[in-house]
């Protein structure tokens, strides 16, 4: 092995993989947790108690993983970002009086993701793609180019919108309904239930598809261009 190809191979193994980078943008798997625990904190002391004790104890969690964060120097973007919808969806609980509103921003988040995802596929300027290159590619966008990826990130952004939308549409459903009970539990519990499930498992499986995706097109096209090379010389 060259000198060259030594430093290469150096360099591609100290540079972190697509999946750890994208890891390290969303915060991982830990600030994902962090920002579902305040969420689950409201329903279980709505369900136990009521709306008020449920608004304060959400948001004193939310704060207090901030507060830990500081306290080891960890940063705390992520944490903050919890917090704000957590807030937002608090205060519009606080002043309408009723439950189920604590979850409406996250519902809205949902459906305008979706629609933004299906309409920069339609319009190939897909909205994976470029986060993609930002957290993997140094903010290059050469996979516009590679007709294969441009493709993939189509269908990967279609996939996330598919997502982002059956959430949207499940705990729309259940916002809108009134007095509705089902194996004895109310349609506010029931919307804490589905914005805790439909919350990190469809999540975390989208974002192992999108590792999936991009990993098998971008070494199919490597392997390629090494055959190529090779019959070059």
């Amino acid at each position: 092995m060259t000198e060259r190809e030594s430093a290469v191979t150096q360099s591609a193994a100290a540079e972190p993989s697509f999946s750890e980078q994208l890891s390290e943008q969303m915060g991982g798997v830990r600030g994902i947790t962090e920002a579902s625990v305040p969420v689950v904190v409201f329903v279980l002391v709505n369900v136990v108690w009521s709306l008020n004790p449920a608004l304060i104890a959400s948001t004193a969690v939310a704060l207090a993983i901030i507060a830990y964060r500081l306290r080891r120097r960890e940063s705390i973007r992520h944490a903050i970002n919890g917090m704000v919808g957590v807030g937002v969806g608090a205060l519009i609980a606080w002043r309408t009086g009723e439950a189920k509103d604590f979850y409406l921003p996250g519902i809205l988040m949902s459906l305008a993701y979706g629609v933004l995802l299906i309409i920069s596929a339609v319009a190939r300027h897909p909205v994976i793609g470029y986060m993609w290159a930002v957290i993997a590619a140094g903010g290059k966008h050469l996979w516009r180019t590679q007709p294969r990826l441009l493709r993939t990130f189509q269908w990967l952004s279609l996939a996330w919108a598919g997502m982002f939308l059956a959430k949207g549409l499940v705990q729309g459903a259940l916002w809108l309904a009134e007095d509705v009970t089902w194996l004895g539990i109310d349609e506010e519990t029931w919307l804490g239930i589905a914005r805790v499930g439909m919350g990190v498992p469809p999540y975390l499986l989208m974002l192992g598809v999108t590792v999936w995706a991009v990993r098998r097109v971008t070494h199919s096209d490597e392997a390629v261009a090494g055959d190529e090379a090779v019959a070059a010389s």
